[in-house]
């Protein structure tokens, strides 16, 4: 049964999207899976993604996603919200993957605008409602054209938001002007797909975070929206202070191999990343280190 959720934080404030972890030989490691989704709920996580392209979705087969969904939520389905990454560039590979979660039991799932192809806006519009239309969880849409090429423009965003299961955004467009346009004339609840927005998204109206740097600073981004929403601007914003250079560290290169690499120094379970990701340099490796100290984080 999944964790009470409101229209407004449909699925809570704070959601990690995580890593898949791998055993050395660089198969599915569920027991891993489940010890880490276990320590990032106990850390404050609302909820996590599952299967996003922070968890090598690209390179994970249809029955390890399904796999990887069920063990999840086996280890924390009763506690966090499990959202299942199921966006693909093709419409009907998606409603399979939509399908498939649904029925292990995911309580909503994780839509991405199909990326290379570049489908015009009546095109995303059409794969979005035929993969609401294809299960009867919530939907986040996750809005990031640096990946996909296009953008979910504000009209279509609109459009999408009468489809009675699509409830929230993930928004890594970068743009604080749109988002506030969107967030004010499609009344989806928002969430930073940008852990170096965090704080001004909220500003504009966001309601939470689905955040890569949640693997190792969930109490800190807990503590920061909770206070924001109680008012405590000021604290909120120190807090967003101290997280820069997490925030930048994490970033350096693409996250996933970053988190891996992070999760790794503090003994928890990661594994080798699938190519074509690569683990980072040793050199790579000494300034994460640097980078997470000046942030705080205990290693």
């Amino acid at each position: 049964m999944a964790p009470t959720s409101t229209p407004q934080t449909p699925f809570g404030r704070v959601l990690t999207a995580m890593v898949t972890p791998f055993t050395a030989d660089g198969a599915l490691d569920l027991d891993g899976a489940q010890r880490l989704a276990t320590h990032l709920v106990d850390a404050g996580n609302d909820g996590l993604i599952i299967n996003g392209t922070t968890g090598e979705s690209p390179t994970t087969s249809d029955a390890e996603k399904s796999d990887l969904v069920r063990a999840v939520l086996e280890a924390v389905g009763d506690r966090a919200h499990i959202v299942a990454g199921v966006g693909t560039n093709d419409t009907h590979h998606s409603i399979e993957l939509a399908r498939a979660a649904e029925k292990v039991g995911a309580h909503g799932l994780l839509v991405v605008t199909p990326y290379y192809n570049k489908p015009p806006q009546d095109g995303l519009y059409r794969h979005f409602t035929a993969i609401a239309d294809a299960a009867e969880l919530p939907v986040m849409l996750y809005d990031i054209p640096g990946r996909s090429g296009v953008p979910i423009n504000t009209e279509t965003l609109v459009r999408l938001a009468e489809h009675p299961r699509i409830v929230a955004n993930k928004d890594a467009k970068g743009d604080l002007g749109r988002a506030s346009w969107a967030i004010a004339q499609s009344g989806l609840a928002w969430y930073s797909g940008d852990d170096m927005l965090n704080l001004p998204l909220l500003s504009v109206g966001a309601v939470g975070f689905v955040s890569v740097v949640g693997h190792v600073v969930t109490p800190e981004l807990r503590a920061l929206v909770e206070a924001y929403v109680s008012g405590d601007v000021q604290k909120a914003t120190e807090i967003h202070q101290r997280l820069l250079p997490v925030f930048t560290g994490m970033f350096r290169t693409q996250g996933v191999m970053t988190t891996k690499a992070a999760l790794a120094l503090q003994g928890l379970p990661a594994g080798p990343l699938r190519a074509p990701m690569v683990e980072l340099t040793p050199e790579e490796t000494a300034q994460l280190k640097i980078d997470l100290a000046a942030g705080g984080v205990q290693l």
